[in-house]
């Protein structure tokens, strides 16, 4: 019986994704505290598991409908420093989806603390950089968190 570890995709709770992660040495200075576009790279990967959890794979979306998301818009706030071996949260909550555009706001947590909270807009381009609508599947998947 093989027994193979699966990446954690986090979960939904009340309609908010919540995505796991811990601060590893390579996320730090050398003083322990996370470097500041590494909370780039939590929020893109609890983006990235939001969307899994929800039957969207940006393989499957580049493959079946030549579409994938960018980020077109992001403003971020810094409240409080993270440091080596944390346990952190990503809250991923949903706004609004229209035509090419998802509003998403996420914030990066401590159990008891908001470390950093980012707004940001997402768009839904074609290979060549154009926006274009989401595929079906993906404007229904958003509606129906929208409504939770």
């Amino acid at each position: 019986m093989t027994n193979e570890a699966t990446p954690s995709s986090g979960c939904f709770r009340n309609g908010t994704h919540v995505f796991p992660v811990r601060v590893y040495f390579e996320d730090t200075d050398t003083g322990g505290i996370v470097y500041h576009a590494d909370y780039l790279r939590y929020a893109e990967r609890a983006r990235t598991e939001m969307l899994r959890c929800l039957g969207i794979e940006h393989t499957v979306m580049l493959a079946e409908h030549e579409v994938f998301f960018v980020v077109r818009e992001m403003h971020v706030q810094f409240h409080a420093p993270a440091r080596l071996d944390d346990v952190l949260e990503v809250h991923t909550g949903t706004g609004s989806a229209s035509g090419a555009r998802l509003r998403l706001s996420q914030t990066i947590r401590t159990r008891d603390t908001v470390l950093v909270e980012f707004a940001l807009t997402l768009a839904c381009v074609a290979r060549d950089g154009r926006p274009r609508r989401w595929p079906a599947p993906v404007a229904a998947a958003f509606a129906n968190l929208t409504r939770r």
